[in-house]
C-alpha cells in the first residue's frame, strides 16, 4: 500500500510548486510528481511587438533572474539579426551575469536551502567560544571572536523569547534529519544575517552598470552604458572603481565564509546521498572569452551527459529542431488545437492555454491525466538536468583543468566518490564551486574591461543595424545562456520588423517537467523516487531534494484571466 503526501506550496522558492508523493509502508518514495500551479503568457504579450523591445518584457517572467531572460532575449534578436557587439559590452554584460550567478548562490545557501540542513534553535544551546574556534579554523575571515557569536545567539534568543519567530518560524526545528552540532548551527545562522547585509550590496553593479536592480538595462547592440572617465553623466572612474571594490569584496565572500561554510555542513552529511535523479546532463555553455557565438571559447563549456556516461559528451545545438523539443502530454497546453503526442521545437512552438485539472479545492491532482503548467523540454527524446551540477560534470568530462581541480579537490576533502556528485547535497556542493570559478572570471572580465578603458576603448554601443531598414524581412534567432539555475534559451521568429513568435525554454521547466509522451519523468520526480522519509508529518527530505535545484517556478510557467483568455492589455494617452 502506498500513501499519497502533498507539499503545497514549496516555500522558500521564487513561485508555486507543489509536489505529491506516493510513500509506501516503510515511508520510502515509489513515485514523485512535480507540478506548477501558476501560469503566465509572456510570450503571448510579446507578440507583434518591436523585437528592439523585447528584452524588457521578459525579463519581467521573472524578479529573481530578471537580467537573465533580458541577456538572453538581447541575444536571440542579435542572432536573428547578425548583430556584433563591441568587446566592452560583452564584458560588462559578463561582468552583470557573474554577479547575477553570485548574488543567487549566496542566497539560496543561506535563505533558501540553509535551513534544511541547519537547526536554527539548536544553535541557542551552543558554546560561543567553541563556534570561535571552529570559524577561525575554517578561514581567516574576521568575524569570528566568541563575543561576536555571543551576541547572534543573544539576538535569535530574543526572537525565540517573544514568542514570533519571524523568519526562523518556517521549519522543521528539531527533525531528527538534522545532524549539526549547535556550534556549526550557530555559525551558519551568523553567516546567515552576514549573507543579508552582503546581498544588497553586489547588486549595486547592475544598478551601475544597467542603471537600476532588479531589472536593470540593455540594448539590442550592446549597452545602453556610456563609458567617459572624465564625465558625471557616464560611467566615469570612481564608479569603475567601486565595482571593482565590490568585486573583490564577492571573491573574498565566496572564498571566505561561503565555501568554508559549505564544506564544514557537508561533512556532517556526506552520508546522505539520496536526491540523485536522472544522471542526464545538459549545458549549453557560457562566459565566452570572446563572441559569444563561438561555443569554443565558453569557461562553461557546452555538452551533453547522457546515462553518466563520462567518456562521451556529446553535443548540443538550440538551433537544431530534433534536439530541443516541448511535450505538453502532461502539461496543461495543446498544440494545434490538440492535447499532444508530438513535441515541438521552440522555433514552432506554441503558448496555448486549457487547464483540465480538478477545480479547487482538491486534495490531489490526477497525475495520470495532465497535471501541471510546466511543459517537458527533451533533448533528442531524453529528460535532462540542467543547472550548477550539470555544468560541473560536463566540465569535469571534457577534463577541463579549472573543473576538474575543483572537484577532485572537494572530493578529497569530503572522502567522497564522484558518483556522490549525483545528489542533493552533491548538487549544493556544485553550485558553491562553480561560485568560485564565477567570481574568479568576473575579477579577470572586470581587468580587461579596465584595460580596454586606459587603452582609449570605451564604446559599448553598435548602432550599425539598429534601423529596421537595415534588417532582412524574415529572420529567427535563439539566444542561449547559463543562468544560475541552468540552461536558458530564448528563440524568437522577427517579420516585417514585428515579433511574430516567442518561446523561452527555462532551466526549472527542464528540471521540473512532468512526465512525457513516453512516460519520462522530469529531473524533479526522479531525484525524489526511492527517498525514505524520517517523518511523514515533516517531509524535510523532500524539501532538501527539490531545493537543491534552486526551483524558479515563475520562470518555468511564462498572466492571464482563464474566463476571458485574455492578457492585460495597458494604453497610454
Amino acid at each position: 500500500m502506498t500513501e499519497r503526501i502533498v507539499v503545497d506550496p514549496v516555500t522558500r522558492i521564487e513561485g508555486h510548486l507543489r509536489i505529491e508523493v506516493d510513500v509506501d509502508d516503510s515511508g520510502v518514495i515509489q513515485e514523485a510528481f512535480s507540478s506548477g500551479t501558476a501560469v503566465r503568457g509572456i510570450e503571448l504579450i510579446v507578440r507583434d511587438r518591436d523585437p528592439r523591445d523585447v528584452w524588457a518584457y521578459v525579463q519581467r517572467i521573472c524578479g529573481v533572474c530578471t537580467t537573465t531572460h533580458a541577456l538572453a532575449s538581447i541575444r536571440s534578436v542579435e542572432d536573428a539579426l547578425d548583430i556584433k557587439i563591441p568587446r566592452n559590452a560583452h564584458l560588462i554584460r559578463d561582468i552583470m551575469n557573474a554577479a547575477v550567478f553570485l548574488h543567487d548562490h549566496v542566497v539560496h545557501f543561506y535563505h533558501l536551502h540553509a535551513f534544511d540542513w541547519v537547526d536554527v534553535l539548536s544553535a541557542l544551546k551552543a558554546d560561543p567560544n567553541e563556534t570561535s574556534r571552529i570559524a577561525q579554523s575554517l578561514s581567516s575571515w574576521p568575524k569570528s571572536s566568541p563575543g561576536y557569536f555571543k551576541d547572534i545567539q543573544m539576538k535569535v534568543q530574543k526572537v525565540v523569547d517573544s514568542g514570533q519567530l519571524g523568519i526562523f518560524a518556517n521549519g522543521y526545528w528539531g527533525h531528527k534529519a538534522y545532524k549539526l552540532p549547535p556550534e556549526v548551527n550557530l555559525l551558519a545562522v551568523a553567516h546567515y544575517l552576514e549573507a543579508l547585509d552582503w546581498q544588497k550590496e553586489i547588486v549595486k553593479i547592475h544598478t551601475i552598470f544597467g542603471g537600476k536592480n532588479p531589472h536593470p538595462h540593455y540594448v539590442v547592440g550592446g549597452m545602453a552604458t556610456p563609458i567617459d572617465i572624465n564625465s558625471d553623466n557616464a560611467i566615469h572612474a570612481e564608479r569603475l572603481m567601486h565595482v571593482s571594490q565590490i568585486i573583490d569584496q564577492a571573491v573574498e565572500f565566496v572564498n571566505n565564509v561561503y565555501i568554508p561554510d559549505l564544506l564544514a555542513i557537508g561533512s556532517f552529511y556526506k552520508d546522505w546521498t539520496y536526491g540523485g535523479g536522472l544522471n542526464n546532463y545538459l549545458c549549453y555553455g557560457d562566459f565566452s572569452t570572446g563572441d559569444i557565438r563561438d561555443v569554443h571559447l565558453y569557461r562553461f563549456p557546452r555538452g551533453v551527459i547522457l546515462n553518466g556516461n563520462f567518456n562521451e559528451v556529446l553535443d548540443v545545438d538550440p538551433k537544431d529542431p530534433e534536439q530541443v523539443k516541448e511535450f505538453i502530454d502532461h502539461s496543461w497546453y495543446t498544440y494545434d488545437g490538440k492535447e499532444g503526442g508530438v513535441g515541438k521545437h521552440p522555433w514552432e512552438g506554441e503558448t496555448s492555454l486549457r487547464y483540465t485539472g480538478p477545480k479547487p479545492p482538491f486534495k490531489t491532482l490526477n497525475t495520470d491525466e495532465k497535471y501541471s503548467w510546466l511543459k517537458s523540454p527533451r533533448w533528442k527524446e531524453h529528460p535532462m538536468e540542467t543547472g550548477p551540477l550539470a555544468r560541473m560534470l560536463v566540465g569535469y568530462a571534457l577534463k577541463k583543468d579549472e573543473f576538474v581541480g575543483l572537484i577532485d579537490d572537494t572530493l578529497k576533502k569530503l572522502n567522497w566518490p564522484l558518483e556522490a556528485m549525483r545528489s542533493a547535497l552533491g548538487r549544493t556542493v556544485a553550485r558553491g564551486l562553480e561560485s568560485i570559478l564565477v567570481a574568479k572570471w568576473m575579477r579577470d572580465d572586470m581587468d580587461a574591461l579596465l584595460a580596454n578603458i586606459r587603452n582609449g576603448n570605451q564604446i559599448t554601443f553598435d548602432r550599425t543595424k539598429w534601423e529596421p531598414s537595415t534588417w532582412p524581412k524574415k529572420a529567427k534567432g535563439v539566444g542561449w545562456m547559463e543562468a544560475p539555475r541552468g540552461a536558458l534559451g530564448h528563440w524568437i521568429e522577427i517579420e516585417d520588423g514585428k515579433t511574430k513568435n516567442y518561446q523561452a525554454v527555462v532551466p526549472t521547466t527542464w528540471n521540473a517537467s512532468p512526465r512525457d509522451h513516453k512516460g519520462q519523468i522530469g529531473a524533479y520526480e526522479a531525484s525524489l523516487k526511492g527517498t525514505p522519509l524520517l517523518d511523514k508529518e515533516k517531509p524535510l527530505e523532500i524539501l532538501r531534494i527539490v531545493h537543491s535545484f534552486d526551483p524558479c517556478l515563475a520562470c518555468a510557467v511564462h498572466l492571464t484571466d482563464l474566463e476571458s483568455k485574455q492578457t492585460t492589455h495597458i494604453r497610454i494617452g
